[in-house]
This record gives C-alpha cells, structure tokens and sequence, in this order.
C-alpha cells in the first residue's frame, strides 16, 4: 500500500499558454496528447466557443477555443493563428474533446499542499479549481470540467427515469452525504443527484477543509449533529488531495468504516488502485447522473444505520 500511496498528494501539471504571457495548468492525468493544431472543418450552428472540428484516428473532436470560454473575449483568430497554436486532447467526463492555446511551456512536479483555493469575484477565478506558485509566478489550474459543462452541456438527473425500487429509496430518504470536490460544476451535478432522491448533503471544496469537518464531527455531541452516512470525493484538489483525505478520514473513529465513492473525472487502473489503497469503497467516472444515483443507494442500503 505504501508504495501506490507514495507522492500521490503530487500531480504533474501541463503548463501552456492562451494567448498572452501569462501559464495556465492542467493536471497531465487529463491529457491525452498535445499536437499541433490540426486541419478544423466548421459545423453548422456550432458554439462560438467551438472553432470546429477536428477528424483524430477515427474520431471526430470538437476543438474548443480555451482562452474565448473562459474570459468571454471577443477576439476572432485567422486561420493563421489557429495552424500555429496547439491542440491539447482529453478525456473527462467519458467523452472526447480537444483544446485549443497558443503555446506549450513545459511540465513540472507540485504538491497538491502547494496549491490553493482561488479567490472569488472575477470570470476566470470560477474557471479556477486552484492557484499556485511557479517561477515566483502565479499560475492558475483551470477548471475543465466546467468549461466542458457549460460548452457541451451535461446530462440532467431532473431529466432521467431511476430504476431503483421504491423500498430502497425509502430506505435511504434523508441520509446526509458529504460531497468533496473543488468544481463548483461538480457539486452541483452531485447536488442535483442527491436532490432528486431525498438525500441531505454537505460540501468542502478540498480535503483539507472536508477533513476539518470530520472532525468538528468526530468531537461534536451525536445528539445534535446529523451523522455523515456517506462521502464521495474527487481525487484532483488544492491543499490536500482526495486519496490523503480518505486516508486520513479513516483515522478518525466515527469514519474508519464510512462507506466512500471515489468520484472522478481522471479513468485508469492505477486510480482505482490508488483508491482502494487509501481506503476508498469504490470509485466512478464522471459524469453520468443514473450511475452515480444507484451507486449512491447501493453503498447506503449497506451500511449499518440502514
């Protein structure tokens, strides 16, 4: 166990550029590739965020302009300028999509504990999953996730039929669950899940703050206090990752034996590995509602309070 666990509250981070001078990040886990921009072909009444699409080994990608969804720009690029930028390919969510910047600067080693929350106010700090510093300059982690959200649009759980038995769902109504995630997009897809079936929630946007809530619980007066039934974490956050927060909440009593879904935009058999290590359940890609709901209802109906 210790040697999977070993640097995982580490990432690689793929710094690049959008147009000006200032980096950008991106956890390398999410990328696929980075290519040289590749022949577009427009479709019709595509997203202007969209300058087109791209045909990749038999896929079709859409290419999305990074820079123009995250700050509104206006700007229009030349075919010019689109030919010398770059393309990075990823896969979150369980779908495919390429992303258009300018440059690639290089990939350096960090530790989650070295990255912080951003601030809040500005269009780009909620694009923003954490900040930190590089080169004694401040670069941003950008929140793809989001970006993917609002440009491809995402599956509504208000919008699905659940085939789960009535009993269950009456088994489980109003059991609180923890949510742990810095994505603000995140929280409200999981939100809207556990809405829809009658469960409570609560939420931190890292480990770190999700463990201090564990504990205000762990000291706290059970007769007072809702108990946590369930957790489910990401794995990418600033401050303290999700695979050192499920270790460390497994030494608290009240949660050693808590049931934990590992919930998580990056696939691989070393993540799930990863998170049975640390002492999570079970783990489940990102983002599709039905899956996560009956998920939700099998790890409640087996817990001991059910």
């Amino acid at each position: 166990m210790a040697s999977i666990l070993n640097n995982s509250n580490r990432l690689e981070l793929l710094l690049f550029y959008l147009g000006g001078k200032r980096r950008f990040g991106i956890n390398v886990l999410k990328i696929k590739e980075v290519i040289p921009c590749p022949p577009l072909h427009n479709l019709p009444n595509q997203s202007a965020n969209v300058l087109g699409v791209a045909e990749l080994r038999d896929d079709t990608l859409p290419i999305i302009d990074l820079a123009k969804a995250i700050s509104s720009t206006h700007r229009i690029l030349s075919k010019e300028q689109i030919q010398q930028g770059s393309v990075i390919t990823t896969e979150i969510n369980r779908s495919h999509q390429g992303l258009w910047i300018s440059g690639v600067d290089k990939i350096v080693l960090c530790d989650w504990k070295d990255i912080s929350p951003p601030a809040s106010g500005t269009r780009l700090n909620s694009y923003t999953t954490g900040v930190t510093l590089i080169e004694d300059e401040l670069v941003q982690l950008l929140d793809i996730e989001k970006v993917l959200a609002e440009i491809l649009g995402f599956e509504s759980p208000h919008n699905e039929e659940l085939n789960i038995e009535k009993s269950k769902l009456e088994a489980v109504f109003g059991k609180l669950v923890m949510i742990v995630d810095d994505s603000s997009m995140a929280i409200k897809q999981t939100i809207a899940s556990l809405e829809k079936i009658g469960l409570q929630h609560i939420s931190a946007s890292d480990g770190k703050m999700a463990l201090d809530i564990l504990k205000d619980y762990q000291n706290g007066d059970p007769h007072t206090m809702e108990p946590i039934s369930m957790i489910i974490s990401d794995i990418e956050m600033p401050e303290m990752d999700g695979y050192t927060f499920v270790t460390q909440a497994r030494k608290l009593d009240k949660f050693k034996d808590i049931h934990v879904l590992m919930h998580t935009s990056l696939n691989g058999t070393m993540n799930m590995k990863k998170a049975t290590a640390c002492g999570a359940n079970d783990i489940l890609s990102k983002f599709v509602p039905h899956e996560l709901v009956e998920k939700i209802v099998e790890h409640l109906m087996a817990s001991p309070d059910s």
